[in-house]
């Protein structure tokens, strides 16, 4: 089973919380137990799963990213200049795999899953779930 989930993105880096909306979407269907794939469509936006309680978590993560990853592109080659938005992808990453079990992704006290906006921001972004029952 096969889902595309659509968001639009409000700021240039920001982390959503999509968690509630796919836990939705698997008891809308009847899920009980299986493996959810969690996958982002973007090359510049990506899926990882962290701390859902502390909105400084979030903050924090974007803005030692962005230490790691600065904006200034004077050497980048790329035309569109988000280079640094590539990087930050390829180190959060673009894919989660998560546990089903009793109806609910199995995850920890403080967990949430995020879809991660690293050029925004934009309309119609893209994430896809795959269930795999069992």
């Amino acid at each position: 089973m096969l889902k595309t989930f659509e968001l639009d993105t409000k700021k240039h880096s920001e982390m959503v919380d999509i968690t509630g909306e796919i836990e939705g979407w698997i008891r809308d269907e009847g899920i009980t137990d299986g493996i959810a794939i969690i996958s982002s469509l973007h090359t510049t936006a990506g899926i990882t799963v962290n701390e859902n309680a502390d909105p400084d978590v979030k903050r924090d993560m974007l803005m030692r990213l962005d230490e790691v990853y600065p904006w200034e592109h004077v050497k980048d080659r790329h035309l569109e200049g988000n280079t640094a938005s590539h990087l930050k992808v390829s180190t959060v990453g673009h894919v989660q795999t998560l546990i089903i079990s009793g109806g609910e992704l199995v995850l920890g006290t403080w967990q949430g899953v995020y879809f991660c906006e690293f050029d925004g921001p934009r309309r119609n972004r893209k994430y896809v779930v795959k269930i795999v029952e069992g």
